[in-house]
Protein backbone atom coordinates (compact mmCIF):
# COMPACT_ATOMS: atom_id res chain seq x y z
CA UNK A 1 0.00 0.00 0.00
CA UNK A 2 1.70 3.27 -1.49
CA UNK A 3 0.60 6.58 -1.24
CA UNK A 4 -3.21 6.88 -2.10
CA UNK A 5 -4.62 10.56 -3.63
CA UNK A 6 -8.01 10.76 -1.98
CA UNK A 7 -8.25 14.62 -3.46
CA UNK A 8 -5.37 17.17 -4.84
CA UNK A 9 -4.66 17.75 -0.97
CA UNK A 10 -5.77 14.98 1.21
CA UNK A 11 -3.16 11.80 0.75
CA UNK A 12 -3.50 8.39 2.00
CA UNK A 13 -0.26 7.23 3.71
CA UNK A 14 -1.90 4.37 5.46
CA UNK A 15 -0.18 0.34 5.40
CA UNK A 16 -1.77 -3.04 5.14
CA UNK A 17 -0.66 -5.62 7.24
CA UNK A 18 -0.80 -8.38 5.23
CA UNK A 19 0.65 -11.08 7.59
CA UNK A 20 -0.74 -10.23 10.92
CA UNK A 21 -2.69 -13.15 12.41
CA UNK A 22 -5.33 -11.62 15.17
CA UNK A 23 -6.04 -8.41 15.56
CA UNK A 24 -5.83 -7.18 18.89
CA UNK A 25 -4.47 -10.47 19.91
CA UNK A 26 -7.67 -12.11 19.25
CA UNK A 27 -9.50 -11.40 16.35
CA UNK A 28 -8.73 -13.49 12.96
CA UNK A 29 -8.17 -11.56 9.97
CA UNK A 30 -7.34 -13.55 7.36
CA UNK A 31 -7.18 -11.04 5.12
CA UNK A 32 -5.18 -8.66 6.64
CA UNK A 33 -5.63 -5.26 8.18
CA UNK A 34 -4.77 -1.64 7.36
CA UNK A 35 -3.39 1.05 9.33
CA UNK A 36 -4.99 4.20 7.86
CA UNK A 37 -3.30 7.14 8.04
CA UNK A 38 -3.84 10.83 6.02
CA UNK A 39 -1.81 13.84 5.06
CA UNK A 40 -3.26 17.11 3.94
CA UNK A 41 -1.10 19.62 2.02
CA UNK A 42 -2.36 23.47 2.41
CA UNK A 43 -0.27 26.35 3.74
CA UNK A 44 0.08 24.39 6.80
CA UNK A 45 0.72 20.76 6.33
CA UNK A 46 -1.20 17.71 8.67
CA UNK A 47 -0.97 14.33 9.31
CA UNK A 48 -3.46 12.28 10.97
CA UNK A 49 -2.76 9.72 12.89
CA UNK A 50 0.44 7.33 13.05
CA UNK A 51 0.41 3.57 12.38
CA UNK A 52 1.05 0.74 14.07
CA UNK A 53 4.72 -0.60 15.42
CA UNK A 54 4.58 -3.52 12.59
CA UNK A 55 3.92 -0.80 9.69
CA UNK A 56 6.38 1.62 11.28
CA UNK A 57 9.02 1.59 8.27
CA UNK A 58 6.65 1.90 5.32
CA UNK A 59 4.74 4.06 7.10
CA UNK A 60 7.54 6.61 7.57
CA UNK A 61 8.65 5.87 3.61
CA UNK A 62 4.46 6.57 2.57
CA UNK A 63 5.09 9.83 4.72
CA UNK A 64 8.48 10.84 3.14
CA UNK A 65 6.91 10.69 -0.50
CA UNK A 66 3.48 12.61 0.52
CA UNK A 67 5.42 15.12 2.40
CA UNK A 68 7.76 15.55 -0.47
CA UNK A 69 10.40 17.67 1.37
CA UNK A 70 7.36 19.68 3.30
CA UNK A 71 7.69 19.60 7.04
CA UNK A 72 4.39 18.88 9.06
CA UNK A 73 2.86 21.63 10.95
CA UNK A 74 0.76 19.45 12.87
CA UNK A 75 0.00 15.54 13.88
CA UNK A 76 -3.73 15.22 14.80
CA UNK A 77 -4.58 12.26 17.17
CA UNK A 78 -7.59 10.80 16.81
CA UNK A 79 -7.22 7.53 19.00
CA UNK A 80 -4.52 6.69 21.36
CA UNK A 81 -4.83 2.97 20.57
CA UNK A 82 -1.19 1.00 19.90
CA UNK A 83 -2.69 0.30 16.49
CA UNK A 84 -2.82 4.19 15.39
CA UNK A 85 -0.85 5.97 17.94
CA UNK A 86 2.26 3.77 18.30
CA UNK A 87 4.85 6.31 16.59
CA UNK A 88 3.73 9.42 17.87
CA UNK A 89 6.76 9.77 19.72
CA UNK A 90 8.82 8.89 17.00
CA UNK A 91 7.52 11.31 14.46
CA UNK A 92 7.40 13.99 17.58
CA UNK A 93 11.60 13.57 18.14
CA UNK A 94 11.81 13.51 13.56
CA UNK A 95 9.69 16.70 13.33
CA UNK A 96 10.61 18.70 16.43
CA UNK A 97 8.70 21.89 15.53
CA UNK A 98 5.39 20.05 14.86
CA UNK A 99 2.85 20.50 17.23
CA UNK A 100 0.52 17.69 18.06
CA UNK A 101 -3.69 18.05 18.40
CA UNK A 102 -5.76 16.26 20.79
CA UNK A 103 -8.05 16.62 23.12
CA UNK A 104 -7.21 16.32 27.53
CA UNK A 105 -7.62 12.92 27.21
CA UNK A 106 -5.75 12.68 24.14
CA UNK A 107 -2.93 13.76 26.42
CA UNK A 108 -3.11 12.21 29.38
CA UNK A 109 -3.26 8.58 27.59
CA UNK A 110 0.05 9.65 25.61
CA UNK A 111 1.75 10.25 28.76
CA UNK A 112 0.52 7.11 29.90
CA UNK A 113 2.25 5.23 26.98
CA UNK A 114 5.40 7.51 26.15
CA UNK A 115 5.98 9.85 29.03
CA UNK A 116 5.22 13.38 29.42
CA UNK A 117 8.56 14.14 27.84
CA UNK A 118 7.65 12.84 24.40
CA UNK A 119 5.54 15.90 23.60
CA UNK A 120 6.61 18.49 25.41
CA UNK A 121 3.61 20.88 26.59
CA UNK A 122 4.83 23.82 24.53
CA UNK A 123 3.86 21.77 21.50
CA UNK A 124 0.56 20.68 22.49
CA UNK A 125 -2.70 21.70 20.93
CA UNK A 126 -5.44 21.13 23.32
CA UNK A 127 -8.93 21.18 21.55
CA UNK A 128 -12.70 21.33 22.77
CA UNK A 129 -15.50 19.61 21.41
CA UNK A 130 -16.86 21.85 18.26
CA UNK A 131 -13.59 23.79 17.38
CA UNK A 132 -11.60 24.28 14.96
CA UNK A 133 -8.03 24.37 13.15
CA UNK A 134 -7.24 26.28 10.24
CA UNK A 135 -4.63 25.14 7.41
CA UNK A 136 -5.44 27.70 4.51
CA UNK A 137 -8.11 26.69 2.72
CA UNK A 138 -8.80 23.53 4.52
CA UNK A 139 -10.34 23.68 7.94
CA UNK A 140 -10.23 20.81 10.44
CA UNK A 141 -13.38 21.14 13.38
CA UNK A 142 -12.76 18.53 16.03
CA UNK A 143 -16.09 16.35 17.31
CA UNK A 144 -15.28 14.24 19.97
CA UNK A 145 -16.66 10.86 20.45
CA UNK A 146 -16.28 9.54 23.80
CA UNK A 147 -16.08 5.90 24.14
CA UNK A 148 -16.76 5.54 20.38
CA UNK A 149 -14.68 3.24 21.28
CA UNK A 150 -11.77 4.67 24.04
CA UNK A 151 -12.53 7.81 26.33
CA UNK A 152 -10.37 10.15 24.43
CA UNK A 153 -11.33 9.48 20.77
CA UNK A 154 -12.42 12.49 18.60
CA UNK A 155 -13.58 12.37 14.78
CA UNK A 156 -12.24 15.30 12.15
CA UNK A 157 -14.50 17.46 9.68
CA UNK A 158 -12.63 19.08 7.34
CA UNK A 159 -15.40 21.09 5.70
CA UNK A 160 -13.83 22.56 1.99
CA UNK A 161 -13.67 18.63 0.69
CA UNK A 162 -16.95 17.65 3.38
CA UNK A 163 -14.44 14.85 4.44
CA UNK A 164 -15.04 13.13 7.98
CA UNK A 165 -12.07 11.46 8.98
CA UNK A 166 -14.00 8.77 11.18
CA UNK A 167 -11.38 6.99 13.96
CA UNK A 168 -12.43 3.81 14.42
CA UNK A 169 -15.58 3.90 13.05
CA UNK A 170 -16.88 2.80 9.64
CA UNK A 171 -13.73 0.62 10.09
CA UNK A 172 -13.49 -2.37 8.43
CA UNK A 173 -11.43 -5.76 8.51
CA UNK A 174 -9.05 -6.90 5.54
CA UNK A 175 -5.90 -5.31 3.69
CA UNK A 176 -7.03 -2.18 1.70
CA UNK A 177 -5.45 -3.56 -1.81
CA UNK A 178 -7.60 -6.67 -1.29
CA UNK A 179 -10.69 -4.70 -1.36
CA UNK A 180 -12.47 -3.77 -4.67
CA UNK A 181 -15.44 -1.37 -5.48
CA UNK A 182 -17.29 -4.93 -6.00
CA UNK A 183 -16.24 -6.63 -2.36
CA UNK A 184 -18.69 -6.84 -0.07
CA UNK A 185 -18.06 -3.83 2.71
CA UNK A 186 -20.66 -4.74 5.69
CA UNK A 187 -19.09 -8.35 6.06
CA UNK A 188 -15.89 -7.36 7.67
CA UNK A 189 -17.08 -4.17 8.72
CA UNK A 190 -19.99 -6.30 10.58
CA UNK A 191 -17.75 -8.43 12.23
CA UNK A 192 -15.44 -5.82 13.52
CA UNK A 193 -17.85 -3.03 14.65
CA UNK A 194 -19.92 -5.47 16.64
CA UNK A 195 -16.90 -7.17 18.31
CA UNK A 196 -14.77 -3.97 18.78
CA UNK A 197 -16.97 -1.27 19.10
CA UNK A 198 -20.60 -3.24 19.47
CA UNK A 199 -20.91 -2.75 23.38
CA UNK A 200 -21.04 1.50 22.80
CA UNK A 201 -24.47 1.16 21.41
CA UNK A 202 -25.84 4.73 22.54
CA UNK A 203 -22.52 6.63 22.25
CA UNK A 204 -22.33 5.54 18.63
CA UNK A 205 -26.16 6.62 18.20
CA UNK A 206 -25.00 10.29 19.72
CA UNK A 207 -22.34 10.75 17.29
CA UNK A 208 -24.35 9.25 14.13
CA UNK A 209 -26.67 12.41 15.63
CA UNK A 210 -23.72 15.17 15.27
CA UNK A 211 -22.50 13.53 11.73
CA UNK A 212 -26.14 14.01 10.48
CA UNK A 213 -25.72 17.54 11.00
CA UNK A 214 -22.81 17.65 8.69
CA UNK A 215 -22.35 17.79 4.65
CA UNK A 216 -20.06 14.09 4.15
CA UNK A 217 -19.37 13.20 1.15
CA UNK A 218 -16.26 11.20 2.16
CA UNK A 219 -15.28 9.16 5.12
CA UNK A 220 -11.70 8.25 5.96
CA UNK A 221 -11.39 5.91 8.30
CA UNK A 222 -8.21 4.45 10.36
CA UNK A 223 -8.83 0.61 9.33
CA UNK A 224 -10.85 -0.57 5.54
CA UNK A 225 -11.18 1.20 2.48
CA UNK A 226 -11.87 5.27 1.96
CA UNK A 227 -16.05 5.24 1.93
CA UNK A 228 -17.27 7.80 -1.16
CA UNK A 229 -20.60 7.82 -3.37
CA UNK A 230 -23.71 6.70 -1.61
CA UNK A 231 -22.59 6.79 1.95
CA UNK A 232 -26.59 6.44 3.07
CA UNK A 233 -26.15 2.61 2.89
CA UNK A 234 -22.84 3.12 5.53
CA UNK A 235 -24.72 5.15 7.79
CA UNK A 236 -27.42 3.30 7.79
CA UNK A 237 -25.79 0.08 8.81
CA UNK A 238 -24.14 1.82 11.89
CA UNK A 239 -27.81 3.10 13.03
CA UNK A 240 -28.48 -0.42 12.73
CA UNK A 241 -26.03 -2.25 14.55
CA UNK A 242 -25.56 0.84 17.49
CA UNK A 243 -29.07 0.17 18.02
CA UNK A 244 -28.82 -3.59 18.64
CA UNK A 245 -31.17 -4.58 16.20
CA UNK A 246 -31.28 -7.81 14.07
CA UNK A 247 -30.34 -7.08 11.08
CA UNK A 248 -32.15 -10.34 10.05
CA UNK A 249 -35.01 -10.34 12.51
CA UNK A 250 -36.67 -13.92 11.17
CA UNK A 251 -33.15 -15.85 10.69
CA UNK A 252 -31.97 -17.92 13.39
CA UNK A 253 -28.89 -18.72 14.49
CA UNK A 254 -28.43 -22.71 16.60
CA UNK A 255 -25.03 -22.60 18.07
CA UNK A 256 -23.69 -25.89 19.27
CA UNK A 257 -21.48 -26.67 21.72
CA UNK A 258 -20.19 -30.51 21.47
CA UNK A 259 -17.84 -32.87 23.17
CA UNK A 260 -18.27 -35.69 21.30
CA UNK A 261 -20.30 -34.51 18.59
CA UNK A 262 -24.20 -35.65 20.17
CA UNK A 263 -24.75 -32.03 20.66
CA UNK A 264 -23.51 -30.92 17.89
CA UNK A 265 -26.14 -33.63 15.63
CA UNK A 266 -28.79 -32.71 17.81
CA UNK A 267 -28.42 -29.37 17.06
CA UNK A 268 -28.61 -30.11 13.56
CA UNK A 269 -31.82 -31.94 14.14
CA UNK A 270 -33.34 -29.19 15.60
CA UNK A 271 -32.20 -26.84 12.49
CA UNK A 272 -33.56 -28.95 9.60
CA UNK A 273 -37.12 -29.21 12.01
CA UNK A 274 -36.85 -25.23 11.56
CA UNK A 275 -35.96 -25.68 8.00
CA UNK A 276 -38.88 -27.51 7.48
CA UNK A 277 -41.01 -25.13 8.65
CA UNK A 278 -39.90 -22.42 6.68
CA UNK A 279 -37.46 -20.66 8.65
CA UNK A 280 -34.07 -19.31 7.42
CA UNK A 281 -31.17 -21.02 9.67
CA UNK A 282 -27.27 -20.68 10.06
CA UNK A 283 -25.66 -23.59 11.95
CA UNK A 284 -22.53 -22.85 13.89
CA UNK A 285 -20.16 -25.57 15.23
CA UNK A 286 -18.42 -23.14 18.63
CA UNK A 287 -15.66 -25.70 18.62
CA UNK A 288 -14.65 -25.31 15.54
CA UNK A 289 -15.42 -21.65 14.79
CA UNK A 290 -14.03 -18.58 16.31
CA UNK A 291 -16.52 -16.50 18.69
CA UNK A 292 -16.12 -13.36 16.78
CA UNK A 293 -17.68 -14.93 13.44
CA UNK A 294 -20.45 -16.31 16.32
CA UNK A 295 -21.03 -12.95 18.03
CA UNK A 296 -21.47 -11.40 14.88
CA UNK A 297 -24.00 -14.08 13.46
CA UNK A 298 -26.38 -13.52 16.89
CA UNK A 299 -26.22 -10.10 16.74
CA UNK A 300 -27.41 -10.68 12.95
CA UNK A 301 -30.33 -12.69 13.77
CA UNK A 302 -33.45 -12.28 15.36
CA UNK A 303 -33.25 -15.78 16.96
CA UNK A 304 -30.73 -18.27 18.44
CA UNK A 305 -30.97 -21.66 19.62
CA UNK A 306 -27.82 -22.25 21.89
CA UNK A 307 -27.19 -26.47 22.45
CA UNK A 308 -25.01 -26.79 24.93
CA UNK A 309 -23.28 -30.23 26.32
CA UNK A 310 -22.48 -30.12 30.25
CA UNK A 311 -18.98 -30.32 31.48
CA UNK A 312 -18.01 -30.53 35.05
CA UNK A 313 -21.07 -29.48 35.64
CA UNK A 314 -20.63 -26.60 33.78
CA UNK A 315 -20.70 -25.13 30.55
CA UNK A 316 -18.97 -26.67 28.03
CA UNK A 317 -16.17 -23.90 27.64
CA UNK A 318 -17.30 -22.41 23.70
CA UNK A 319 -20.64 -21.80 25.28
CA UNK A 320 -19.25 -20.27 28.25
CA UNK A 321 -17.13 -17.96 25.93
CA UNK A 322 -19.64 -16.72 23.42
CA UNK A 323 -22.14 -16.13 26.34
CA UNK A 324 -18.99 -14.19 28.20
CA UNK A 325 -18.53 -12.30 24.87
CA UNK A 326 -21.89 -11.50 23.97
CA UNK A 327 -22.67 -10.22 27.61
CA UNK A 328 -20.01 -8.00 27.33
CA UNK A 329 -21.03 -6.86 23.91
CA UNK A 330 -24.53 -5.46 25.48
CA UNK A 331 -26.13 -8.26 23.38
CA UNK A 332 -30.18 -7.87 23.83
CA UNK A 333 -33.45 -7.68 22.34
CA UNK A 334 -33.77 -11.53 21.22
CA UNK A 335 -35.09 -14.80 21.67
CA UNK A 336 -33.31 -17.85 22.47
CA UNK A 337 -33.73 -21.36 23.08
CA UNK A 338 -32.31 -23.63 24.91
CA UNK A 339 -31.22 -27.80 24.39
CA UNK A 340 -29.00 -29.26 26.66
CA UNK A 341 -27.25 -32.29 27.10
CA UNK A 342 -25.76 -34.07 29.58
CA UNK A 343 -25.75 -38.25 30.08
CA UNK A 344 -26.10 -38.34 34.01
CA UNK A 345 -26.50 -34.57 35.04
CA UNK A 346 -27.63 -32.12 32.13
CA UNK A 347 -26.83 -28.80 33.91
CA UNK A 348 -26.46 -26.67 31.04
CA UNK A 349 -30.10 -25.35 30.02
CA UNK A 350 -29.83 -23.98 33.56
CA UNK A 351 -26.93 -22.33 33.56
CA UNK A 352 -27.10 -20.44 29.96
CA UNK A 353 -30.66 -19.25 31.05
CA UNK A 354 -28.45 -17.58 34.48
CA UNK A 355 -26.22 -15.75 31.43
CA UNK A 356 -28.70 -14.82 29.54
CA UNK A 357 -30.99 -13.44 32.65
CA UNK A 358 -28.25 -11.45 33.18
CA UNK A 359 -28.48 -9.53 29.69
CA UNK A 360 -31.16 -6.80 28.41
CA UNK A 361 -34.84 -8.04 27.05
CA UNK A 362 -33.91 -11.22 26.44
CA UNK A 363 -36.47 -13.80 26.13
CA UNK A 364 -36.33 -17.19 26.80
CA UNK A 365 -38.75 -19.54 25.70
CA UNK A 366 -40.03 -22.39 28.03
CA UNK A 367 -39.27 -24.96 26.08
CA UNK A 368 -36.14 -26.90 26.49
CA UNK A 369 -34.61 -29.43 24.79
CA UNK A 370 -32.95 -32.06 27.23
CA UNK A 371 -30.60 -34.67 26.10
CA UNK A 372 -29.32 -37.49 28.35
CA UNK A 373 -26.01 -38.30 26.34
CA UNK A 374 -27.76 -39.39 22.62
CA UNK A 375 -30.84 -37.23 20.95
CA UNK A 376 -33.86 -40.17 20.66
CA UNK A 377 -37.89 -39.86 20.00
CA UNK A 378 -38.76 -37.72 23.48
CA UNK A 379 -36.55 -35.18 22.59
CA UNK A 380 -36.78 -34.85 18.84
CA UNK A 381 -40.50 -34.34 20.42
CA UNK A 382 -39.34 -31.64 22.71
CA UNK A 383 -37.48 -30.38 19.41
CA UNK A 384 -40.69 -30.07 17.46
CA UNK A 385 -42.63 -28.08 20.79
CA UNK A 386 -39.25 -25.57 20.83
CA UNK A 387 -39.09 -24.93 17.05
CA UNK A 388 -42.85 -23.94 17.51
CA UNK A 389 -42.68 -22.01 20.54
CA UNK A 390 -39.57 -20.30 18.61
CA UNK A 391 -41.42 -19.44 15.79
CA UNK A 392 -44.29 -18.13 17.57
CA UNK A 393 -42.24 -15.47 19.55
Amino acid sequence: MSVKKISEAILGVGVDDTTIDLFESQYPVPTGVSYNSYVILDEKTAILDTVDNRATEPWLANLTEALAGRKPDYLVVSHMEPDHGANIARLAALYPEMQVVGNAKTFLYMDQFFGADAVAKERRVVVKDGESLSLGTHTLTFVLAPMVHWPEVMVSYESSEKVLFSADGFGRFGAVARFDENADWASEARRYYLNIVGKYGPQVQALLKKAAALDIATICPLHGPVLTGDLSKYLNYYDLWSSYKAEEPEKILVASASIHGHTKAAAHTMAEKLRAKGAKVVEMDLTRTDVSYAVTEAFRCGRIVLACATYDGFLFPPMENLLTHLKTKNFQGRTVGLMENGTWAPMAAKLMRAELDGMKNITVCDAVVTIRSAANAAAEAQMDVLADELLAK
